[in-house]
């Protein structure tokens, strides 16, 4: 069996001791070292936390069809960018399982699962849900910012038969801007209601003006509910 690929990874350390972890997977084209910047500069006081280390992988670089086969740094392929076709489940199982040793060092680390939180930005974001929904559902939480889902997504399927099963689902921050020329507004929060229905508790917010982009506003209701969901006082 081929050995599972490492990330290369941009990591922000905790301050003081190191007790929870957050995993932010950057949008297609970018890194991690990219979205770490970004986050820094529409953000000035940053996702830097006493507690939580914050972990940006970069994906590596593969041909993605909706820029005519170029390469790109893409988490997985897509047919197209559309709700409405089908999901390129190759690429996006094989991320799952290059993602899970990230997962699997925290936890080496001492970071217990319910101490982790996953997310991302756009296509960063779905990957994150494929990741919680599917195989690492026992984290602590999920966000996704200008993220969706293709409308017959197997995160779907899979929340939904966890809940039929009395199974827990993680709680999920759906975050979007009502300006978003890339990715509908309406994509993200039709992605948001179908995984309300499959059973996980979601809370949507949508951000006025925001173009497919992060804001000030998003970072800062992020990084509230981050603390919130890793709190330094919860027990390990």
């Amino acid at each position: 069996m081929a050995a599972v690929r490492k990330l290369r990874t941009c990591v922000v350390s905790p301050t003081g001791k190191h007790s929870a972890s957050v995993i932010f997977l950057h949008g297609s084209g970018d890194t991690g070292e990219g979205l770490r910047a970004w986050v820094r500069d529409v953000f000035i006081q940053g996702l830097v936390f006493k507690h939580i280390k914050v972990i940006y992988p970069t994906a590596p670089v593969r041909p993605y069809t909706p820029m005519k086969g170029a390469p790109s740094t893409v988490w997985f392929d897509r047919f197209k960018i559309s709700q409405n076709c089908p999901e390129h489940m190759e690429s996006i199982d094989a991320m799952c399982t290059t993602l899970a040793s990230v997962i699997e060092d925290e936890v080496n680390a001492g970071i217990p699962k319910k101490r982790i939180i996953i997310g991302g930005f756009s296509m960063g974001g779905a990957m994150a849900l494929h990741l919680v929904c599917r195989y690492h559902p026992d984290v602590a939480g999920v966000f996704a910012l200008s993220s969706f889902l293709n409308k017959d997504s197997v995160a779907f399927q899979a929340a939904g038969e966890r809940l039929r099963a009395g199974l827990y689902l993680p709680e999920l921050l759906h975050c979007h801007g009502t300006s978003d020329e890339l990715v509908p507004h309406q994509w993200g929060e039709e992605t948001s209601l179908q995984l309300t229905k499959a059973g996980m508790v979601t809370t949507f917010h949508s951000f006025p003006g925001l173009n497919h982009q992060l804001s000030q506003p998003e970072m800062e209701l992020l990084r509230t509910w981050i603390l919130k969901k890793l709190s330094p006082t919860t027990t390990t």
